[in-house]
């Protein structure tokens, strides 16, 4: 027999256990079921996302998809705004607003309109491989759009969208972000100020088969080390005179990085390394050109590295280390290091952000779904709900799962888009009625 999808099998679930059904509202069980009974629709929205090319630098193809998430918005009463941000080199962003009343919490909705695959890509079109789609995007993070508007629409057939408080921002340049980033998500920013409850819907983290709740993502930085000798002939390496050149000068500075640096939550990558009589960084820092002889002590060498941390306090511990470690220069050598503007600040697993996981596993419970452990933040990366994580309580990853994200072959698990959105739609409804 063929197995129904995960959406179906909820509405059964409802319809023959009625303990889990007990636990839920009328609205609630409306709610699972508009998902189930709007999937053809949802997986059709999907295919039309993953058609247009959106990657970040394709501006009036990010533009395109905001235009698509206008369309699924505006009947469902959201005020849409599209912010344009051509002064940071990227497209803009999609701002919704649905106003209810006024007394209870303000729900900020995360998303992203723009992925890693640029218009030449051989990659641009949605395929469907029996409970997976595949597609450009399809998880990372249309298929996290896809999502919110089940949710919202199963919340507007039950009646509970109507008096709910809830602020929506699609970014455009999730994937490679506008400069300067101050005013990239300045917006952002203040929208979290003036929420309650912020809902990043990138993709659902599974761990050995398990649904797991993200509390926390760490932060994303980038460094540049350069170290500097005096150029000579090889015959005259390590001499007082000569000093031992600037490639030993940094591969020395990396070692120490890779033996005194670690601790828990702290990953730090070299990902591009050049020496030699000359090396020259292009303007985005992602080529290098080199020359140089075997007979010549290098007088220049360049890395360059990030840094994942998880909270501010251990961001600045950090960088105060690498910067210690970069001073202490061997004898001949000079070294000076340096990190990007704009990186991407982390999200610390605080009690509020524990206390929203503890209320997903109110509606798992009610649901007959087993209940989401944290998830250890190495797991993931960074994302724009970091911007907002000094300012509200925050929960990531209530988009679809996915696999092979950021590559050809990136496919979405299609009945984890139900499942996702009948979460959503009844946490949404629940928080939306408490007070401020």
């Amino acid at each position: 027999m063929k197995s129904l999808p995960l959406a179906a099998l909820i509405a059964v679930q409802l319809a023959l256990a009625p303990a889990a059904q007990a636990k839920l509202s009328t609205a609630e069980s409306g709610m699972a079921k508009t998902v189930a009974a709007e999937q053809g629709r949802s997986l059709a929205l999907l295919e039309r996302l993953v058609n247009q090319n959106s990657g970040s630098l394709n501006l009036a193809g990010v533009e395109k998809v905001g235009a698509m998430m206008r369309a699924e918005l505006e009947p469902l009463g959201f005020q849409v705004e599209w912010k344009p941000m051509a002064d940071t080199g990227r497209a803009g962003h999609l701002i919704a607003t649905h106003v209810g009343k006024a007394d209870t919490k303000r729900l900020l909705l995360i998303a992203h309109l723009d992925t890693v695959f640029e218009p030449d890509s051989p990659f641009q079109t949605f395929t469907r491989k029996g409970d997976k789609g595949e597609g450009p995007g399809a998880g990372d993070d249309k298929g996290g759009m896809v999502v919110i508007v089940a949710a919202l629409r199963a919340m507007q057939a039950a009646g509970t969208l109507e008096d709910a408080n809830i602020e929506i921002h699609m970014t455009g340049d999730e994937e490679d972000s506008g400069n300067p980033i101050e005013k990239a998500r300045a917006d952002l920013i203040d929208a979290g100020r003036r929420s309650d409850v912020a809902l990043d819907f990138e993709g659902l983290v599974r761990d050995n088969g398990a649904d797991m709740g993200s509390v926390a993502r760490r932060s994303s930085d980038s460094w540049t080390v350069t170290a500097t000798g005096k150029s000579a002939h090889s015959s005259g390496v390590f001499s007082a005179a000569a000093g031992d050149g600037a490639i030993y000068e940094l591969t020395r500075i990396i070692q120490r990085f890779r033996t005194e640096l670690p601790e828990p939550n702290l990953t730090f990558n070299v990902g591009l390394i050049a020496g030699g009589q000359q090396a020259e960084l292009d303007a985005g820092g992602i080529r290098a050109a080199v020359t140089g002889k075997t007979n010549i002590i290098a007088p220049i060498a360049v890395a360059r590295g990030d840094l994942r941390a998880l909270s501010p306090e251990q961001i600045a511990r950090v960088k105060a280390k690498m910067a210690a470690i970069v001073a202490d220069h061997a004898p001949g050598t000079g070294a000076t290091i340096a990190f990007d503007p704009g990186g991407y600040p982390s999200m610390a697993p605080t009690d509020g952000n524990r206390a929203l996981l503890t209320k997903l596993n109110g509606v798992n419970r009610d649901l007959g779904l087993t209940e989401m452990a944290p998830l250890d933040p190495l797991k993931r990366g960074a994302g724009d709900i970091s911007f907002v994580a000094a300012d509200v309580d925050g929960l990531a990853g209530l988009g679809p799962y996915s696999t092979g994200d950021h590559a050809p072959g990136e496919a979405v698990d299609i009945p984890s888009i139900a499942r996702q959105a009948t979460r959503a739609a009844i946490l949404m409804s629940r928080i939306s009625v408490e007070k401020r």
